[in-house]
């Protein structure tokens, strides 16, 4: 699997960010702080001076291109790999939209965009549903997909449980995108996010449990 490409392009992605953030910063105030935490309602729970919030998503956009860069060579399934490529570049892709989301989220203000932390759950809804959608198509690997002790031993289980895995995902990233576009109080906002995320994230695993327990339990 190649990832020269989206490597460079990270990279680039990374040294825009910071140059955003480095400028942004020179046009606050000397004490103004930002934020760099929101709470499950999107509303803004933490602060710090102006130009590390504005600087750590750029960090983080190079440290995942270093580590997405990295398992393909780190990848003992070589043979599977390739299967999982359309996984491993949607969510490198769909990471750096996000972050540059949430950059803008941070720092928009300074250059008179009113940019709304909720567009942060839309970002992330929308991460959700395309690795929803091509979470099916991968196969089993120790550093792409839903990893259990159960889809690692068995490809019948791997696909099994990303099938239903690539479903919850669309449900749970359709929610985040609601709460996000809608105008929808703290309460009810907070509630779909601490629903949507575990639902997608620890039901598949269950299910690979469930499926290998039905398995064991069939045989003579």
């Amino acid at each position: 699997m190649r990832t020269r490409g989206l490597f460079i392009a990270s990279v680039l992605v990374a040294a825009a960010m910071a140059v955003f953030a480095v400028f942004t910063a020179q046009r606050l105030p000397a004490r103004r702080v930002l934020p760099i935490h929101w709470n499950a309602a999107g509303v803004a729970d933490g602060f710090a001076p102006a130009l590390p919030p504005l600087l750590f998503p750029a960090g983080t956009v190079l440290l995942l291109a270093l580590l997405f860069a990295a398992i393909p060579r780190l990848e003992p399934l070589q043979d599977k790999l390739d299967k999982s490529a359309g996984l491993l570049r949607a969510s490198w892709v769909g990471m750096l939209a996000l972050l540059v989301t949430v950059q803008l989220a941070i720092g928009g203000s300074a250059w008179g965009l009113s940019v709304s932390a909720k567009l942060i759950f839309v970002a992330v809804g929308a991460l959700f549903v395309v690795i929803g959608n091509v979470l099916p198509k991968s196969r089993p690997g120790f550093f792409v997909g839903i990893r259990t002790p159960w889809t690692l031993t068995s490809e019948d289980n791997w696909i099994a449980t990303h099938r239903l895995g690539g479903k919850l995902f669309i449900l749970a990233g359709l929610a985040m995108m609601a709460v996000g576009l809608l105008p929808l109080g703290e309460a009810v906002t907070q509630a779909v996010t601490l629903a949507a995320v575990p639902l997608a994230a620890l039901v598949p695993v269950a299910y690979s449990w469930w499926l290998w327990r039905s398995e064991t339990a069939s045989r003579p």
